[in-house]
């Protein structure tokens, strides 16, 4: 499975965010595109423990059931919840948001695994060092295919 500690699969991605523009529609959903991008900027500051949301009570309950979705082969399905607190609502600057997510994205792939959040996720709880490395690349796929990347 990608992950995004491989220099490979980091790549791929940042190559497919240069592929955006922002007149692009989402294929589900209703973030536009930079939207998502401050999304993606959102939950990868959770994941380097620069963001704290709390867990919620749906997570407490079945998070850890749930779980392995975020960390397996399958795409990600569409329209799922998303945490309340990375839930972007207000208009964002397209170039701004690119560049953002950049180079988060890039921090976090050059810190490695041995700097990730030691927080838990807020839905589905504790992840290993590996299992976010797996979910960061998850969650990119899935936002990047929502619009066509």
């Amino acid at each position: 499975m990608e992950n995004i500690y491989n220099k490979l699969h980091t790549t791929e991605i940042l190559n497919r965010i240069e592929n955006l523009s922002p007149n692009l529609k989402p294929q589900w959903g209703t973030m536009n595109v930079a939207q998502m991008l401050a999304h993606c900027s959102a939950f990868q500051d959770i994941a380097m423990g620069n963001s704290f949301p709390p867990r919620d009570w749906l997570g407490r309950l079945i998070g850890r059931f749930l779980k392995p979705m975020l960390y397996n082969d399958k795409p990600t399905p569409h329209n799922m919840s998303t945490i309340s607190t990375i839930r972007i609502l207000d208009d964002k600057d397209f170039e701004t948001e690119k560049e953002k997510l950049k180079q988060k994205i890039l921090t976090y792939q050059s810190n490695g695994p041995d700097k990730c959040s030691p927080h838990p996720h807020p839905f589905f709880g504790e992840f290993t060092n590996e299992q976010w490395g797996k979910g960061i690349y998850k969650h990119l796929d899935h936002h990047l295919r929502q619009f066509g990347v």
